[in-house]
């Protein structure tokens, strides 16, 4: 994934109801949901959705299919894997990561005065 991509993925993201979107059609699995469930779900407008939906399908993170007279969204596995993959391509400081390992919360550190 470029830069670019990536910038582009997480703007987004970057506003509730898309992020809410894309968590629901995430949790909904590879075979979506209509578009009426969808707003039903998260109390969205028809044509408020709408414009969510354009903006996170030009980033490549929900796809869309007809099924009849609905509409079916999905996520983007494929573009969201490769974000997650593109944010944590050098963590660790290049280790192998282990998931779920245990971190020590940042210490607070008082500023000393300089006199």
């Amino acid at each position: 994934m470029e830069k670019t991509d990536a910038v582009a993925a997480l703007s987004a993201l970057a506003q509730d109801n898309r992020l809410d979107v894309f968590r629901l059609l995430v949790r909904a699995g590879p075979e979506g949901m209509a578009a009426g469930q969808i707003a039903e779900a998260l109390d969205l407008a028809p044509n408020t959705l709408t414009f969510h939906f354009d903006r996170l399908r030009m980033a490549g993170l929900v796809t869309v299919r007809r099924e009849g007279r609905s509409m079916i969204y999905a996520a983007g596995y494929d573009r969201m894997n490769a974000l997650l993959a593109y944010l944590t391509e050098h963590c660790c400081q290049g280790a192998s990561c282990k998931p779920g390992r245990k971190t020590s919360p940042p210490t607070s550190r008082k500023r000393e005065r300089v006199s």
